[in-house]
């Protein structure tokens, strides 16, 4: 596999306020728990095709060291599957990807529920585009 793929870099980061508000306004969700993936169809101005952000809950999780490994988790687990969406989707999207447990996860639940997110979220796609 190529190592550029594999590559989580500064212009793929959703940082975007009102992104993030229009994410949760107007968004598509797909879950599997104990993930959540809000995503919308946009555009960007500096060509990225995706655009990624991760939240972990302060509610459930009141430590902030909790929250970044959960955060770390996430995205690594992102990096590492991504290229089952970039190489199947076309158009522009912003995802926002939400951890719904209430404990700590190992990364082995983390990436098997990315997995099959992405799937789901390809599949979605595919029918939406097909109607």
């Amino acid at each position: 596999m190529d190592t550029f793929v594999n590559r989580f870099p500064k212009k793929e980061k959703l940082k975007n306020k009102m992104l993030f508000e229009s994410l949760f306004k107007e968004g598509k969700s797909v879950s599997h728990f104990p993930l959540k993936l809000i995503y919308l169809n946009t555009s960007f101005e500096d060509d990225s095709k995706i655009k990624v952000g991760v939240v972990a809950p302060k509610k459930k999780f009141k430590s902030a060291v909790d929250r970044n490994r959960i955060k770390r988790l996430l995205r690594e687990a992102y990096r590492l599957n991504k290229s089952l969406i970039f190489n199947n989707i076309e158009g522009n999207f912003a995802f926002l990807f939400l951890y719904l447990g209430n404990k700590m996860p190992s990364y082995a639940d983390i990436e098997s529920a990315m997995q099959k997110l992405m799937d789901d979220f390809l599949k979605r796609e595919s029918h939406e585009k097909i109607d």
